[in-house]
């Protein structure tokens, strides 16, 4: 028998239909064992958001400043598990405070440690940094990261920015003004997912967990965005400016955080449009060092 333990946290319902979709194949076989383990919170996040939190979320998600989370059952902490799937949500380019503070936690260690582990990811549209940052905390627990899977909103960037925003504060998934698409992962690619969930069940039941990232590459598991990267390793350069000066701020935080509000608002819609005719313009010359960084960010390797 093959022991599975899901790990998600959702807020909305999305990641969580998520992982219930992409577990599917692996509950419908005989011979596999599967768990689910929602993350939970000793102070939740509101949801919908207000405008407030949002905002004052920021330096703590950026900086990955855990918060307390509520004890983990001990019928999950006490058992072995031959697969984790790891889902979890990108906050401000960085993994949600949820799934920063699981991962940075003594039952996460104890859980991961030696442990196959699948990182699964629903997110707006960056997340490749992200990734990064869950593979530095998953080689801290001595982890072995075997697989990626990423499902993005796949509508044009300010679009989504408008769609998401109006979910994150209405709590309703609903096409804005009836005319922009449905914010978030679509129903189709989340149905779809079940496909991913069946390549891994046969790797798993095959002991071939190593073979298993480059199958799902080749079945549209990432895809990847030079632009959305280039932009996401940018802002994160402004983004840890911006939280090392807030989280410094104790007294007048409120004030900083107007500011940075007003900062992403320009960011947003004045300077990722000239970043994105800069990079069709370097294009050309940087093929193939995009070349070799989406191969990277398609794998599971960490740079040192």
């Amino acid at each position: 028998m093959k022991r599975v333990l899901v790990i998600y946290y959702s807020q909305s319902g999305q990641l969580e239909s998520i992982a219930k979709t992409i577990a599917q194949p692996l509950l419908n076989t005989a011979d596999i064992s599967v768990t689910f383990y929602e993350i939970q919170l000793e102070k939740p996040f509101p949801f919908p958001w207000d405008k407030e939190a949002f905002f004052d979320a920021f330096p703590e998600s950026f900086l990955q400043i855990p918060t307390d989370l509520q004890p983990i059952p001990s019928e999950i902490t006490d058992n072995k598990y031959d697969l984790i799937l790891l889902h979890y949500q990108v906050w401000y380019l960085t993994p949600s405070i949820p799934i920063n503070s699981f991962l940075k936690s003594p039952d996460a260690k104890k859980l991961l440690q030696n442990t196959p582990v699948v990182t699964i990811n629903g997110s707006r549209n960056m997340w490749v940094m992200a990734q990064e940052k869950v593979k530095t905390l998953l080689a801290q627990n001595q982890a072995n990261l075997v697989a990626n899977i990423a499902l993005v909103d796949r509508a044009p960037n300010l679009i989504s920015v408008i769609t998401i925003v109006e979910w994150m504060f209405s709590g309703v998934k609903k096409k804005y003004l009836g005319i922009f698409p449905l914010p978030g992962v679509s129903e189709k690619d989340i149905k779809g997912a079940s496909k991913f969930g069946k390549i891994i069940q046969v790797h798993l039941q095959n002991n071939s967990l190593q073979n298993l990232q480059p199958e799902l590459v080749s079945n549209n598991a990432v895809r990847i965005s030079s632009y959305l990267v280039s932009v996401d390793k940018t802002a994160n350069k402004l983004f840890s400016k911006w939280a090392n000066l807030i989280i410094s701020k104790k007294k007048t935080r409120k004030n900083w955080l107007k500011a940075f509000n007003l900062y992403l608002l320009l960011a947003i819609w004045l300077i990722s449009p000239i970043v994105y005719i800069l990079h069709i313009f370097k294009y050309p010359f940087i093929k193939s060092k995009i070349q070799r960084e989406t191969k990277y960010y398609q794998g599971c390797r960490r740079l040192n």
